[in-house]
């Protein structure tokens, strides 16, 4: 941008009545300038003037002059919209005469003259409402929020803190003892107020206090600032008073106060002519005022309290916007001063602020619903609808769980009423599936505010992708109704059914409500527990109730948890009576009861492994078999109630939280606690991806949804067991900008945990254990001939005669070669005897062993060995390849070794089979060979005998479940 940073063109002294403008003498045409402002200052400017101004100052102007003729009647009118439009071209060019103010002009035909002289400025497009950038957090929630052209402006508590590039904390503003609730760029500055009324100008590089004023609250506490548009080194101060101040900054003087209108100003906007704002009051009135003249222009009131935003319409439409605390939003015609329409219900809370896009007809608003929407004006009439909108909970989650089996969407249900969906791949594929309504059509003729026909917030819900394209695929339980309704994924509304037991079609029971809700894995039907003990079984395409459980009822006591198998098999249900009972699910029939040790406050099952979780009142979770129908672990160690559990995808772990501001995850397999921190905020629910790379958290009062990646997916995590005298940590949640080096350091200490962690060689003495080599070191020890002729090549490498340095001549008058002589030396073929002598290290471990009886070093060596090795090893033993019978009886006791240890198992195996190749005969004629041999059959007999054993049991059961399932 290439306008001016505070502002050029106005400085006056004060002066009952009017503001006296006053002129810098340097500019070029300044004489010009004074006498022709005076002719365009008047009530009627004609034509004439205006080309003439236009003129004397050699300013590019188009005055039209190529139209049409039309009649005269209507030449006239014509003349005059046509002068009143040059009149505001020019008041522009007067302007950008006298230099650039801090913000383009707002008129239509002013964009013209600044893109004209500013070809790198171009207005903002809103093309599409997503997130550009995120900044890194600060300590606390930020409170105010402005910016200019290259830098963010944030506060938060008593600091100011600008940001560059969208991201960057470049320089920070200390000096405030009192919360900041206003800020102002104002060039090369800022302008920070708090609520000890006291007014700071901050230099935004050097970060010095430039100017401080400190106002008495008494008589003009600060509620309002702005910069009027092309006055230099001037800002606007608006009071709760209701008075007004200008204010030079540079020579800290007060240059006019305006008595206002006795109400606290609100806001302040500048419009789009100069010397023109729009005061908002906190009566709702909305003043257009000249601080020129100090003089009112219009008067504008709402019946819906104060102003708390303001926006001019800058497309050629004098069109005024200003919001409400009740979020509606009216618009009103600047020419006319007339309402043209109300827009109703923009947010369902106050507006927060408003701003019209430059030169287009869109309108962004936000408000505390937490949500930001942009308004498109190309209907009739001049009403605005949502072109784009981004909106999140208004009220903190009480519920999330992924939906679908991709893990990219998680359902969310929040103390606001609505159901929302968010994606953890993009924000583009957020859905809104709106709030639960008993009457959607009277809802919708009632408006927001006025509807008595909304539900109260949702409580539980459960959700299927299965047939969720042919009719509704969750249904959800709201705070203190009996009814419960449907929700449709793929239309994102609410569905067509509400569920609630026949006898209380008719009227609304006093204290029953629904407590529990699952829904079955092929999407067909609901399961709906109530607070009276009575479970009801609905079908979600047709909403028609298909049963209940028990003769009256389930339970004795409330529902605290129903579930469904993934077989539509099995019904649980659990009771605040402290009973868990199984029903099957087609004849409603009562299959087995059992008593717990507690009070269950909810339950949850993982389908696939059959692993029901109860979570009880006393703070322990306890893990039930549904096909054993027992009790297999049982957890404490928390110290708050229980608000959540999930499991992992593969139902190894289960996490749970407390409100006592904990996170643990439980190993299921070894039944002990692998995990846990601790939050600042109490998490309230919890939901694990189905592909078990993200575990999503909502906390108390808390509108966001925090993702925790599974580090076990991608890093070397320590899952030892926790001790327990272990103190958990406080770990911060998670922010769109981690602190990399503590994660980096922790990864590395964990790496170093997991290598000095060695492994057993085995687990247990019953336990047949096999070694760690590969296959290509035993599998083929007994084809090694078959490999070597298949590798032997088909002829020997022929080594290529060299011819000598220097080639050897006949001495005599003719000198000529000599002819080479082919060697006839027979080399002898008589092997020494020294070198079979030698022993090989194998050799004389197993020697060795004979006296000490302690076979790991050798078995050891011989593991070291590769195939060829190992058989050359094997073949020395023999009494013919210089070994003894008592090197080959120590090797057969080696194995023996190995099969009593039953380790290193296919090892055995395998240098068993090769030595019985090579030395079969040898041990067919010496007794002492042959009877450690027999030894050897009997152990591989039992050994085999046993691993046979247990291997049709294994396919017994296997069998068995396979017939099961199918």
């Amino acid at each position: 941008m290439c306008f001016a940073e505070a502002g050029t063109g106005r400085d006056g002294e004060q002066e009952p009545g009017r503001l006296l403008p006053e002129r810098y003498p340097t500019l070029p045409g300044a004489l010009q300038t004074r006498r022709t402002e005076s002719r365009l200052c008047s009530d009627s400017p004609t034509l004439e003037d205006v080309v003439t101004v236009a003129k004397e100052l050699q300013l590019d102007f188009h005055t039209c002059e190529d139209a049409p003729s039309l009649p005269v009647g209507r030449q006239q009118s014509e003349d005059s919209r046509r002068a009143e439009r040059a009149g505001r071209l020019l008041e522009c060019a007067l302007a950008r005469a006298r230099g650039c103010g801090d913000r383009p002009p707002l008129w239509p035909s002013t964009l013209y003259v600044v893109q004209r002289h500013c070809p790198g400025y171009r207005p903002p497009q809103v093309k599409k409402l997503g997130i550009v950038a995120v900044s890194n957090a600060l300590p606390q929630d930020i409170t105010c929020l402005a910016a200019d052209r290259m830098l963010i402006f944030a506060s938060y508590d008593n600091v100011l803190h600008a940001f560059a590039r969208n991201k960057e904390v470049v320089h920070t503003y200390e000096g405030h003892k009192a919360r900041i609730h206003l800020l102002q760029p104002f060039g090369d500055h800022v302008i920070s107020v708090d609520v000890d009324n006291v007014l700071i100008v901050w230099d935004t590089q050097s970060e010095e206090q430039y100017l401080e004023m400190d106002f008495d609250k008494a008589t003009f506490a600060v509620s309002a600032v702005l910069h009027p548009s092309t006055y230099l080194n001037k800002i606007l101060l608006g009071s709760e008073q209701g008075s007004l101040q200008l204010w030079n900054i540079r020579s800290n003087k007060l240059l006019y106060s305006f008595p206002g209108w006795h109400f606290a100003v609100t806001a302040l906007e500048q419009a789009s002519a100069v010397d023109v704002v729009a005061v908002g009051l906190v009566s709702g009135h909305i003043i257009i005022h000249n601080i020129k003249f100090d003089e009112t222009l219009m008067k504008f009131q709402q019946d819906w309290g104060p102003i708390t935003a303001i926006s001019f319409r800058t497309d050629g439409h004098s069109v005024m916007a200003a919001g409400s605390p009740v979020g509606h939003i009216a618009l009103w015609d600047l020419e006319e001063k007339k309402l043209i329409c109300q827009m109703q219900d923009a947010h369902s809370t106050a507006v927060a602020g408003m701003s019209f896009v430059p030169g287009e007809p869109l309108l962004i608003t936000n408000g505390a619903d937490n949500a930001i929407q942009v308004w498109i004006f190309d209907g009739p009439g001049g009403t605005g609808r949502v072109l784009r909108s981004r909106m999140g909970h208004s009220a903190p989650p009480t519920k999330i769980r992924y939906h679908g089996q991709n893990g990219e969407q998680i359902l969310s249900a929040g103390q606001d009423g609505t159901l929302q969906s968010f994606s953890t791949v993009h924000e583009k594929f957020n859905k809104s599936l709106g709030r639960g309504s008993i009457n959607k059509k009277k809802s919708k003729k009632k408006g927001l505010k006025l509807d008595t026909m909304a539900l109260p917030p949702i409580t539980v819900f459960a959700s299927e992708v299965a047939h969720q394209s042919d009719w509704d695929g969750i249904v959800a339980c709201h705070q203190g109704y009996i009814m419960c309704t449907t929700w449709n994924y793929q239309k994102t509304s609410m569905g067509a059914h509400k569920l609630k037991p026949e006898e209380f079609s008719k009227h609304k029971p006093i204290d029953i409500y629904a407590t529990a809700v699952d829904i079955t894995s092929c999407g067909n039907f609901a399961v709906i527990g109530l607070s009276t003990g009575q479970v009801d079984v609905y079908n979600m395409q047709s909403g028609i109730h298909r049963g209940h459980y028990g003769e009256e009822r389930a339970h004795e006591g409330a529902i605290r948890g129903v579930a469904v198998d993934g077989l539509n098999q099995l019904t649980i249900t659990a009771g605040s009576e402290g009973l868990i009972k199984f029903w099957k699910f087609k004849t409603k029939d009562l299959v087995y009861s059992t008593d717990l040790l507690g009070v269950p406050s909810g339950i949850l099952l993982h389908r696939d492994s059959g692993i029901l979780g109860i979570a009880f009142d006393e703070f322990s979770i306890s893990v039930l078999d549904i096909e054993t129908r027992k009790i297999v672990r049982t957890f404490s160690g928390h110290h708050g109630r229980i608000t959540d559990m999930t499991f992992s995808p593969d139902g190894r772990w289960l996490i749970t939280s407390s409100m006592d501001c904990s996170i643990k995850t439980w190993d299921l397999p070894s039944g002990c606690l692998i995990d846990c921190f601790l939050v600042d905020s109490a998490a309230v629910s919890l939901t694990m991806s189905p592909t078990g790379d993200f575990l999503a958290s909502a906390h108390v009062d808390d509108l966001g949804i925090y993702l925790w990646s599974n580090r076990s997916l991608y890093s070397l995590v320590s899952l030892r067991p926790l001790s327990a005298d272990y103190v958990p940590s406080m770990v911060a949640r998670p922010t769109t900008c981690p602190i990399e080096d503590v994660d980096v350091a922790g990864n590395e200490e964990m790496c170093d945990e997991m290598i000095e962690y060695a492994s057993p060689e085995q687990l247990g003495l019953q336990l047949v254990t096999l070694s760690s080599l590969p296959e290509s070191r035993w599998k083929n020890l007994l084809s090694l001939d078959i490999i070597k002729k298949k590798n032997k090549p088909r002829e020997p490498p022929k080594v290529p005669k060299s011819a000598p340095f220097f080639i050897p001549t006949v001495c005599g008058l003719i000198p000529h070669y000599i002819t080479p002589r082919e060697e006839n030396d027979i080399q002898s073929k008589v092997v020494s005897l020294g070198v079979l002598a030698q022993k090989s290290d194998f050799f004389i471990h197993l020697e060795e062993a004979l006296r000490t009886n302690e076979y790991t070093a050798p078995l050891n060596l011989l593991k070291s060995l590769g195939p060829s090795n190992i058989e050359i090893e094997l073949r020395c033993l023999a009494p013919e390849g210089g070994g003894s019978m008592e090197v080959m009886l120590s090797f057969l006791r080696m194995i023996g070794m190995m099969l009593n240890k039953k380790y290193n198992f296919e090892l055995a195996q395998a240098y068993l089979a090769l030595f019985l190749k090579l030395h079969l005969k040898i041990l067919s004629s010496e007794p002492n060979l042959l009877e450690e041999v027999s030894r050897l059959s009997m152990q591989l007999e039992e050994t085999w005998i046993h691993l046979r054993t247990l291997f049709n049991q294994s396919l017994c059961v296997l069998t068995y479940m396979k017939s099961i399932l199918l």
